[in-house]
């Protein structure tokens, strides 16, 4: 029975997909918005919550691959028709996962001040980023749970449950924000930085146990570890491996952009902070999109239909293109309030609106990117997707990023190094997919 491309059934799949996957950015946007106006040390503490918050996503990206992995794989057997043949993969998966997340949490929470003095964090942001990471790494092995668990939904083509534990988090985060953050009168203290940071973790906390309880109730999927292991764990590996080095490429760009940002000065980490928040924010916005493609891609590729497979790739553009289009009108009609909402900080809010025009500008170009990531990671094309990231990042970011310093850009050259990056990133995956589908749609 050939899956039906159509709106409604992009829709289905993109629109909760888009609530789950601004959830991890909401998470830090909320952070954001709270942190910037804490009434003692408010720019001190936004620009430590911006470091910590690029280092752990720089983490969580890296060891999060395996939920395209997943995804990908149980998508592809399921449009075959043989999804009894995997059944014990997502066990053995999250397990792995889970011993490599602890293995990184024990090897960075003994090192914690030398990793943020190299992120060129000093004085007092360096006290608040050591106090702030100190408490939110602990979810870190929590959220590659929940990504883990998030995956094997997709893969079963369901992005409805994701939905509900990305909501709850969201929700619960940002009610714990407000209270441990500023506290109430006469019955907490306000906790400042340290707030946020509990709310993030208890949050993280609450969704792992919804991932659980929701795959052992609605799936027939066993967490229990059962051997052999399965005959697909080594190409889950594999591709995990090459999204693995695609993140680290990734976040070296990201890395590299908050590095440069902090060494201008507090206000323009600051104002860096909230531009990225809302371009990861965007980014995810649109990525609902991109989670049609992985979801739907897998399971046409499984059943060889390639003519399917063009339809979806030109609805799912069509669909992100719109959104991005809403986004950017959004975007300039709100461009000053929107800046209010993260600081009440005058040199940071200055510097943030010099360069916002360039984020809303490149939404188009960034919806290309993340449409057709997704489409390739429900493809299985981690490989091309790792050098992609590969090219992108180190003969198209780094140059231009290092260029603007040399000619002392400022934040301009942050984010033209950044649009640079995606406008290689897009047209690569574009090319190559015209290249390596059109002769199997042409033959079938």
């Amino acid at each position: 029975m050939k899956a039906k491309i159509n709106f409604s059934s992009i829709n289905k799949l993109a629109i909760p997909a888009t609530v789950a996957g601004i959830a991890e950015p909401l998470l830090s946007i909320t952070d954001t918005a709270i942190v910037g106006n804490i009434p003692v040390d408010g720019l001190e503490s936004l620009a430590a919550a911006g470091i910590v918050g690029s280092f752990l996503s720089m983490l969580i990206w890296i060891l999060g691959q395996t939920r395209s992995a997943i995804s990908a794989i149980i998508s592809q057997y399921l449009g075959a028709g043989r999804l009894e043949e995997v059944k014990t993969l997502p066990a053995q998966a999250i397990y792995l996962n889970i011993a490599l997340s602890i293995l990184i949490l024990l090897s960075t929470i003994f090192v914690v001040r030398e990793i943020f003095e190299l992120l060129n964090a000093s004085g007092k942001i360096l006290e608040y980023c050591i106090s702030y990471y100190s408490i939110r790494v602990w979810g870190f092995p929590l959220t590659l749970f929940v990504f883990a668990v998030m995956g094997i939904f997709r893969g079963l083509q369901n992005t409805y449950y994701p939905m509900l534990i990305a909501i709850t988090g969201a929700i619960l985060n940002i009610g714990l924000d407000f209270l441990l953050v500023y506290g109430v009168d006469g019955y907490l203290e306000p906790m400042y930085l340290e707030g946020a940071a509990w709310a993030s973790l208890i949050a993280q906390g609450i969704m792992a146990i919804m991932a659980f309880v929701l795959l052992l109730v609605k799936t027939d999927i066993s967490l229990k570890l059962q051997l052999p292991l399965n005959k697909e764990l080594g190409r889950l590996v594999v591709m995990s491996l090459n999204l693995f080095v695609r993140a680290l490429a990734l976040n070296t760009a990201l890395i590299l952009a908050v590095r440069e940002a902090t060494d201008l000065g507090a206000q323009y980490i600051g104002a860096h902070t909230i531009a990225i928040n809302i371009w990861l924010f965007s980014a995810f916005f649109i990525d609902g999109y991109a989670a049609a493609g992985n979801i739907m891609g897998g399971r046409l590729l499984g059943a060889q239909d390639y003519a399917g497979l063009f339809t979806l790739a030109k609805r799912i553009i069509k669909y992100g293109l719109l959104i991005s289009l809403v986004l950017m009108l959004f975007g300039f009609v709100f461009y000053k309030p929107i800046g209010l909402l993260f600081s009440k900080e005058t040199l940071v809010l200055e510097t943030f609106y010099t360069v916002f025009f360039i984020v809303i500008l490149s939404l188009p170009m960034n919806t290309v990117a993340f449409v057709f990531d997704g489409l390739f990671k429900g493809l299985g094309e981690m490989k091309y997707l790792r050098n992609t990231l590969l090219a992108a990042t180190f003969l198209g970011f780094v140059p231009v990023l290092f260029l603007g310093k040399y000619l002392d850009w400022g934040l301009y050259g942050i984010w033209a190094a950044f649009t640079i990056w995606m406008v290689i990133r897009g047209g690569a995956l574009v090319w190559e997919f015209r290249r390596k589908f059109l002769p199997l749609l042409q033959n079938s």
